[in-house]
């Protein structure tokens, strides 16, 4: 059977993943090592009256440590490394293109509260990524939020985060 070009498939190319199961366990290791530093700070020794107040973090830093140091081994030098590509220039672009907002989204929440922002991020979301058309996009992202709203702070009487600007605080909440 023959293969046009345009059938074939383009090699992916990026970082293998054993380099990233590395990076990771570095980080980890980083953290381990932290946590043991300051749980000895704290005292993680056993007291009079019990364990030390950095006692059970201290042992949590062990576990993390050598959790660390057995991921390190295996993708550095174990026999299964995984040379695979983690994630090819398009997975990577699908990625950040839910990532990135996501990331503006949390900030946003810190100014305009968990309404407004999350209002913003489901329009938005639905007319880039799902192709929706702006009005139909705008209604939706407004019904859902007007029904949290009134869920948590009319029915429920629980207040969730308005934000640094307080966008809704004429509504009297």
């Amino acid at each position: 059977m023959e293969h046009s070009e345009d059938s074939v498939a383009a090699p992916r190319t990026g970082i293998a993943t054993y380099v990233v199961d590395a990076i990771v366990a570095l980080v980890l290791l980083a953290i381990g090592i932290v946590v043991i530093v300051e749980s000895r700070r704290l005292g993680a020794g056993w007291t009079s009256d019990g364990p030390g107040s950095g006692y059970f973090p201290f042992w949590i830093g062990v576990v993390v440590v050598v959790s660390a140091l057995g991921i390190l081994y295996q993708a550095l030098f174990g026999k299964n490394r995984n040379t695979e590509v983690f994630v090819d220039p398009v997975q990577l672009k699908r990625v950040m293109s839910v990532l990135v907002p996501a990331t503006v989204y949390v900030l946003a929440v810190t100014f305009l509260g968990l309404y407004v922002a999350s209002a913003i991020y489901i329009a938005l979301f639905m007319i880039f990524l799902g192709n929706y058309s702006p009005l139909k996009s705008t209604l939706v992202a407004v019904a859902v939020n007007v029904v949290f709203f009134l869920m948590f702070e009319v029915w429920f009487k629980v207040p969730l985060f308005k934000g640094s600007l307080d966008p809704l605080r004429f509504l009297g909440y």
